[in-house]
This record gives C-alpha cells, sequence and structure tokens, in this order.
C-alpha cells in the first residue's frame, strides 16, 4: 500500500489556492495594494483677473490698489515687478504688501505708483488705457 502525504504551504500574498469555489461565483480577496502620493507646491491667486485701476492724486502723479487673494499649500512670499507699456511716460513703481503668505490662504496688498507721468502721449478722455504690466512672483519660504 502507498501511503499519499500532503504537505500544506503557507500561501503568499497574491495567489489563491481552492479546491472548490463557493457556491456562487464571488470575489475573494487575494491582495491589497497602498497608494501613495507625493504632493507638489500648490498656489492660486484666487483674482487673477482684477485690474489695478490708477487714480490721479496730482496732475502728474497716479496711483491705484488691489488686494491679491491666494490658497496655497505651502507657507510663500510674494513679490513683483512691472513693466510700461509706453504708453504714458513716467516712473512707474510697483509694491507688494502682507507678502508673506501661509497655509491655506491670505491676502496681500499690491500698489503701483505712476510720478511724473507725461499725459501728452495719449488723447484727453481716453479710457482704460493699458498702461503698465505688474508681474507676480512667488517662492516659498
Amino acid at each position: 500500500m502507498a501511503s499519499v502525504v500532503l504537505l500544506t504551504t503557507s500561501l503568499q500574498a497574491g495567489e489563491i489556492q481552492t479546491h472548490a469555489w463557493p457556491v456562487q461565483f464571488v470575489p475573494l480577496e487575494v491582495a491589497a495594494f497602498p497608494v501613495v502620493l507625493d504632493v507638489g507646491f500648490w498656489m492660486e491667486i484666487v483674482n487673477q483677473g482684477d485690474v489695478i485701476k490708477l487714480q490721479p492724486v496730482t496732475v502728474h502723479r497716479y496711483e491705484g490698489c488691489i488686494d491679491v487673494r491666494v490658497r496655497t499649500n505651502f507657507n510663500l512670499l510674494l513679490s513683483c515687478t512691472i513693466t510700461p507699456t509706453g504708453a504714458i511716460g513716467g516712473t512707474y513703481t510697483a509694491t507688494i504688501t502682507n507678502a508673506a503668505i501661509s497655509v491655506p490662504s491670505g491676502v496681500a496688498r499690491l500698489c503701483v505708483t505712476l510720478n511724473n507721468a507725461n499725459l501728452a502721449g495719449q488723447p484727453g478722455g481716453s479710457t482704460n488705457v493699458h498702461v503698465a504690466t505688474v508681474t507676480v512672483r512667488v517662492v516659498p519660504r
């Protein structure tokens, strides 16, 4: 007589061993995989479509400001530069205050000043003349 020896081994994850499937064909759990994600730096200027409208302070000095609303997942520092279009001559400056924004959101103040404005380059009564562009920059802090 021959005897049969059956050795049972432990199964590795992802393997299935069954001699008879359950009464109905139902899914059997065989493995689980963790899902991971690398979270990058993310920020958004909520009101990036706003326009800075310069208002006269004197005949040759104009000023205008807007609030820059920011949402972010990292602490950041804003800065800015200004580039005149040449439509109106003068000295343009841009400043940003409350530029240190912390998670999850904050508001910075962006202001533009035009000194020594030379209004001779545009006819009187012109409206919404594009005179400069302010570029906002960001760096983690």
